[in-house]
């Protein structure tokens, strides 16, 4: 399959943006490009990667491998991942994917008969604090339950794009992997939404609250007994181990293993 003259052109105008003599560091921006016109990188999209930037078909195919943002099959207008990972899991994320496959009829790594959604397990979104977590096309769906997953996926199944929690407003999977490559989103509101919410500052908003500057830091959070070991071994000038007194928290051995 031939790429279109508009995936040449950007092509060319994604490889004038690193220096002469290095352009193989745009391999992941066009494997993107090339993904945003097949939703998926053929074994015509290795090709026509390695073409343009003098590698062998081989060195593109590592790398279009090893990064699991890169489908080897073709993914349907919207990819919707949920995280399975050991937070999400703890709060629901299990069930929420049990909920999603059942609606679709499809299971991890699948695409509906009619190609509009394809469904995948993530093994970490990077939102533990928003958790259980999907997304759709990378953008964030916080605190999801059965219930609320399945509205989502029925708003897309009826042409919808469900608004996401934070982040622009959705896009499709070959407007994703084309932004992904390093073209901005036309649309006049794609820049808009929350960025963060509370769950990400928590940490700051208790800081503020307690009144923490940065010249009246928090007592260390280490117990005075370890705390009084550590000035006894700097007392003698770190020539023997100074045993820490019992109860206290050892975080790591002051000795050092010969070779």
């Amino acid at each position: 399959m031939a790429f279109s003259p508009e995936t040449h052109a950007a092509a060319a105008e994604i490889i004038a943006r690193y220096p002469a003599g290095r352009s193989r560091s745009a391999l992941l921006p066009l494997l993107h490009l090339v993904q945003a016109e097949q939703n998926c990188v053929t074994t015509e999209g290795v090709q026509f990667c390695a073409e343009q930037l003098g590698l062998t078909a081989a060195e593109v195919g590592a790398v279009a491998t090893f990064y699991t943002m890169y489908k080897r099959r073709p993914v349907g207008d919207y990819l919707v991942s949920v995280c399975t990972n050991l937070s999400c899991a703890l709060l629901g994320g299990d069930e929420v994917f049990a909920r999603v496959a059942e609606q679709l009829g499809v299971g991890h790594d699948e695409t509906t008969a009619d190609g509009s959604i394809t469904l995948e397990h993530a093994e970490c979104l990077a939102a533990c604090d928003y958790a259980p977590v999907m997304t759709v096309n990378y953008e964030f769906y916080d605190q999801v339950d059965p219930d609320s997953a399945e509205a989502i996926v029925t708003g897309l199944r009826a042409g919808e794009r469900p608004v996401p929690t934070r982040g622009g407003p959705l896009c499709s999977f070959a407007e994703t992997s084309r932004q992904l490559a390093g073209f901005a989103d036309p649309r006049p509101e794609g820049v808009a939404g929350p960025g963060v919410g509370e769950p990400s500052v928590a940490g700051l908003l208790l800081a503020e609250a307690d009144g923490w500057t940065a010249e009246q830091a928090p007592a260390p959070l280490v117990p005075a007994a370890a705390q009084a070991s550590k000035d006894a071994q700097a007392e003698a000038g770190a020539s023997a181990p100074v045993p820490a007194p019992a109860g206290a928290l050892v975080t790591g051995s002051t000795e050092r293993k010969g070779n």
